[in-house]
């Protein structure tokens, strides 16, 4: 009979078999993760969970959290779970291993996470920063990062009138 290997998991695939290597779950990618990192990983969600509204699905290597687009996603590891998350600026902190630019206004950054006890701030708040900005119908006062003292500023502040104009109407 022919067939074929497929090119992802190497797996032979007879003709006319049904094959979706790409298909995963949660458990499945969580499955083989140590006592530690299980506990991580469940902090980890409960933590992204409580933000509010958003779709949590597995798709190949990594589990995302995504409200209108992806604000992070995790990747089990067998030492470590692997966070990426997205932000409109770049982070400099001991936990971030890499920021890198992701497009023209994000920011992505990748941190280890290797206990629970890591799963706090400021983690936390980045995770809750990017979840805020992944939805841009959010107010502006809504999209600031969490635990931000700064005040909403007026769109009229710092303006001056055109030229030769009272700028009354």
């Amino acid at each position: 009979m022919k067939g074929h290997e497929c090119y992802h998991c190497k797996r032979w695939v007879e003709a006319g078999e049904a094959h979706d290597c790409w298909t995963t779950t949660e458990a499945a990618l969580t499955r083989g993760l140590s006592d530690d990192l299980r506990e991580a990983w469940e902090r980890l969600r409960e933590t992204a969970a409580a933000f509010g509204e958003q779709r949590i699905y597995a798709s190949h290597n990594s589990i995302m959290f995504s409200r209108k687009s992806c604000y992070f996603f995790v990747r089990p590891k067998k030492q470590f779970l692997e966070v990426c998350f997205f932000l409109g600026r770049p982070l400099k902190a001991p936990q971030i291993r890499r920021a890198a630019p992701a497009s023209k206004s994000k920011t992505v950054h990748t941190i280890r996470i290797v206990h629970r006890d890591e799963v706090e701030p400021p983690v936390t708040h980045w995770l809750e920063e990017a979840y805020v900005n992944a939805d841009p119908q959010a107010s502006p006062a809504a999209r600031r990062p969490a635990g931000s003292r700064a005040p909403a500023r007026s769109k009229a502040r710092g303006r001056r009138p055109a030229p030769g104009r009272s700028g009354r109407k």
